[in-house]
């Protein structure tokens, strides 16, 4: 369909999982594909390959998202590179999930500055270009558990919550400047981490879902596409869980 032609994609912790298969998605519409990870390793190189290979211009850049010079050198790189950003999408994230009574200050740390104090860095990065552009759609990775919370989970519920109030924030203060802020909230998504809890856990969860199943990283990809083409540009500041009901 072409929805994203020539338009330049930063998608940020895209080696894998939910992030890759934005990249893919987002190329497919004809998006030129600037992608981040913490490491050039074999799914770092083998993205770049692949995404080349659809006949758009894609270019990984080792970056560390948490670090806020390190994001805005790589930003000021990528606009060198390719001219312009149109969209940012704000994957990158961990999870070091605990107890509060058993969680330490370096887990709280650690969540809060990949998972949160990296949207703020890249925002702030891509927001002078964007601003001289008079347009751009930034889209951020929350999750279902930034919305409802969860028990064991309070560092990364309150990176992914702080996101949603981030995005609002963003969405008021450029949206003068024809530049949008939306939040995804992913629920229960195959990936190759959810791959790796036993059956019986992922059976708990299905029984959770109204839809009795788990998302996958493509349907978590149509909703970033629906945020960075012109197909939303009239939606700004807005969270779309993506849960399968399991979240309304």
């Amino acid at each position: 369909m072409g929805l994203l032609k020539d338009k330049v994609a930063i998608i940020t912790g895209a080696s894998r999982g939910i992030g890759k298969s934005i990249a893919l998605t987002f190329a497919k519409e004809g998006a030129n594909i600037a992608f981040t990870d913490l490491k050039e390793d074999d799914n770092f190189i083998a993205l770049e390959k692949e995404l080349n290979a659809m006949g758009v211009k894609a270019k990984g850049y080792t970056s560390n998202a948490a670090d806020f010079q390190n994001c805005q050198d790589t930003v000021d790189q990528i606009v060198k590179d390719f001219g312009r950003v149109d969209s940012l999408i704000n994957n990158a994230g961990i999870t070091q999930d605990n107890l509060l009574m058993r969680m330490t200050e370096q887990q709280w740390d650690a969540v809060i500055n990949v998972n949160l104090k990296s949207v703020f860095n890249m925002t702030k990065a891509v927001q002078r270009t964007m601003l001289k552009q008079r347009y751009g759609s930034i889209v951020n990775m929350s999750s279902v558990v930034g919305v409802g919370g969860n028990a064991g989970q309070a560092n990364y519920s309150a990176s992914k919550a702080g996101i949603i109030g981030f995005t609002k924030s963003i969405a008021k203060e450029l949206g003068s400047r024809n530049i949008r802020c939306n939040a995804i909230a992913p629920g229960f998504i195959v990936t190759e981490m959810t791959g790796k809890l036993p059956e019986e856990v992922v059976k708990a969860w299905y029984e959770k879902i109204p839809l009795k199943r788990g998302g996958t990283p493509e349907e978590v990809a149509n909703t970033a596409l629906y945020f960075a083409s012109d197909l939303s540009s009239y939606v700004s500041g807005q969270t779309i869980n993506v849960c399968g009901a399991m979240q309304t």
